[in-house]
C-alpha cells in the first residue's frame, strides 16, 4: 500500500545527489569561459581576492576554472555556488563575505545594477552557432528585404550576431543588431553621439527618428525540439514587451529550425491580464523580497506598499529567500503574492498548479492598483521594477485622493461582481494630526490576517508556560516522517 501512494521510505535515504552539470572538455575551457579576458580583468584591477559566481548547471566546471585562474593570475579565487535568490543576479553580499575585491559572473545574467559598488565581469559563454543554417532560416522567414528586423539572441550566442549580420546585410539593409547591456566604462561614448536605446537587458543602436516598435525580431537561441521557451525567462520578457503587431521568430543555433512565437506571446499576455484581474480582486497582498543585491530594491518596496495602501489593500512584507510552494502555503490568508526581483527572477518559470496563490510581477500590481495606468493595449509590459519608480520615463504617478479616477465603477472579470472604490477616511482638516477623544472604545480598523487566523480551528503551537510539568529528556522517534521505526512495515 505504501508504494501505491508514495515512494518507499528507504528511497529518500538512499537517494544520491545528481551531478552538478555536464563537464566542458578541458580543451574548450579557455574559449567557453574566456579565461584570458578574465585574467586581464583581474590583473588590470590588481585584485588579490576574486569571487567566481557559477549557476547550478556550471558548477561541474567551477573547480577547474578556479584552479586555472589562480595559476595564471596569481590571485586567490573563491567559488560562490549557492545564491540566496537567483543565480542571474550578482551576489554582492556573498562576495563581501569572502572579502573579494572583484567578482566574475559566469552564465546567464540579468545585468541588473548591484546595490553596492563592486567591479564585475560577465562571462556568458560562447555557444557554437551554425551561421549558414541561421542565415537561410532568416531569409525563409523574412522574404521582404525592406522589412526592418532586429537580431536577438540568448546570452551565450551574442558573440555570433555580428557575423550573422555580415552574411545578411547585403540583402537586408534595414537590419539592427542588439548587444548585451554590459556596464559601459567611463568615456566610452563619444561626445555628441546618440546614446543607444537600452531595453530588455540589451542595447539597440537605433538611427535618429526610429523606434523599436517598427522592427520585427529574429531570436537565436534554444536547443531544438526538447527546448521549452515557456521555461526561458529571458525569451518571455522579450515576448511580453515586444510590439504585438510585429513578427517574432526564434531559431535554434544548432539546426536552424525556426518557430513563430506569436501564439506563445499571446498566451503570455493573456496570462498576465488574468493576473492583473486577480490582483484587483485581492484584499491581502504579500510582497516577497526576492533580491537584496539589486539597486533601488528598498525604494521599490516602499513604492509597492504605498501603491497597495492607496488601492485600499493590506500588504505584508515577506523575506523568504527563493519562493517555493511549501513556503508560500504557510500564508493562506494572502490572496496574491508579488515577487520583487530582477527581470529574470520575476518571470522565472512557475509549474502549473504548484503555488497555492498566484505570484505576480510588480508591473502587474501597478496595472491593478494605479487607476492612472494606461489600458492593456497601450501600456508597455515592464519587467524591471526600476521602470516603475520616479525618474523613469515609464513612471506613472498615483492620482490625488480627490481624483475621480478612484471612483470609476469597475467590475471583476473573474467573479462578475462590482468592485467597491478604495475606502477614504474623511478629514475636515488635512493638515491637522492631533488626536481627538472618543466617547467610547470602538474598533476602528481590523486586520484581515488576524480575522483569518481567528477563523481557523488550529492556530499554531501553544507554549502553555508554567502549565507543563518538568520531565527529563528521553530518546525520540527514529526514521523519517513517512515511516518511523516503531510503526512497523504496514
Amino acid at each position: 500500500m505504501e508504494s501505491t501512494f508514495s515512494s518507499p521510505a528507504e528511497a529518500a535515504l538512499q537517494r544520491e545527489a545528481g551531478a552538478a552539470g555536464l563537464l566542458t572538455p578541458l580543451a574548450d575551457l579557455d574559449r567557453v569561459y574566456e579565461l584570458q579576458r578574465v585574467v586581464g580583468f583581474v590583473r588590470d584591477l590588481g585584485c588579490e581576492r576574486v569571487a567566481l559566481q557559477f549557476p547550478d548547471q556550471l558548477l561541474g566546471d567551477a573547480g577547474v576554472v578556479a584552479a586555472r585562474l589562480e595559476e595564471t593570475s596569481g590571485s586567490k579565487m573563491f567559488i560562490l555556488g549557492d545564491t540566496a535568490y537567483g543565480s542571474c543576479c550578482v551576489d554582492v553580499l556573498g562576495a563581501e563575505q569572502a572579502g573579494a575585491q572583484a567578482l566574475v559572473h559566469f552564465g546567464p545574467a540579468c545585468l541588473s545594477p548591484p546595490a553596492r559598488p563592486l567591479p564585475v565581469a560577465f562571462v556568458f559563454g560562447q555557444r557554437s552557432v551554425a551561421l549558414e543554417l541561421c542565415a537561410k532560416a532568416f531569409e525563409a522567414q523574412n522574404p521582404d528585404p525592406a522589412c526592418p528586423v532586429v537580431l536577438l539572441s540568448e546570452p551565450a550566442c551574442a558573440h555570433a550576431l555580428e557575423a550573422l549580420a555580415t552574411l545578411l546585410r547585403p540583402r537586408y539593409p534595414d537590419l539592427l543588431v542588439s548587444s548585451p547591456a554590459l556596464p559601459l566604462p567611463e568615456g566610452s561614448l563619444s561626445a555628441g553621439a546618440p546614446e543607444p536605446l537600452e531595453r530588455f537587458g540589451r542595447r539597440f543602436p537605433l538611427a535618429p527618428g526610429r523606434c523599436l516598435e517598427e522592427y520585427g525580431a529574429f531570436y537565436v537561441g534554444g536547443s531544438g525540439a526538447s527546448y521549452d521557451p515557456d521555461l526561458d525567462p529571458d525569451l518571455s520578457r522579450l515576448l511580453l514587451g515586444w510590439a504585438p503587431e510585429r513578427p517574432f521568430f526564434s531559431c535554434c543555433p544548432d539546426t536552424g529550425r525556426t518557430h513563430d512565437e506569436g501564439a506563445r506571446a499571446g498566451r503570455l499576455r493573456a496570462r498576465r491580464r488574468y493576473l492583473v484581474e486577480r490582483a484587483r480582486d485581492a484584499h491581502v497582498v504579500g510582497l516577497l523580497v526576492g533580491t537584496l543585491g539589486v539597486a533601488r530594491h528598498r525604494e521599490a518596496l516602499a513604492h509597492l506598499r504605498n501603491l497597495t495602501q492607496a488601492a485600499g489593500k493590506r500588504s505584508y512584507v515577506l523575506a523568504l529567500g527563493r519562493p517555493t510552494p511549501p513556503k508560500l502555503a504557510n500564508f493562506p490568508e494572502v490572496d496574491v503574492f508579488v515577487l520583487l526581483a530582477c527581470p529574470l527572477g520575476a518571470l522565472a518559470p512557475q509549474p502549473s498548479g504548484s503555488f497555492f496563490r498566484p505570484v505576480l510581477s510588480p508591473c502587474e500590481l501597478e496595472a491593478a492598483c494605479n487607476p492612472a495606468w494606461p489600458s492593456p493595449g497601450l501600456a508597455p509590459h515592464l519587467t524591471h521594477y526600476a521602470d516603475l519608480l520616479p525618474g523613469s520615463p515609464f513612471h506613472v504617478p498615483l492620482p490625488p485622493p480627490e481624483s475621480e479616477l478612484w471612483d470609476i465603477p469597475d467590475v471583476s472579470l473573474i467573479t462578475g461582481e462590482l468592485r467597491p472604490p478604495p475606502f477614504r477616511k474623511p478629514s475636515n482638516d488635512p493638515g491637522c494630526s492631533a488626536l481627538t477623544p472618543r466617547p467610547q472604545l470602538e474598533l476602528i480598523e481590523s486586520s484581515p490576517a488576524a480575522a483569518f487566523l481567528c477563523s481557523r480551528s488550529w492556530q499554531g503551537l501553544q507554549p502553555h508556560l508554567g502549565q507543563t510539568p518538568v520531565t527529563g529528556a528521553v530518546s525520540g522517534r527514529r526514521g523519517i516522517a513517512i515511516a518511523y521505526e516503531d510503526e512497523g512495515s504496514s
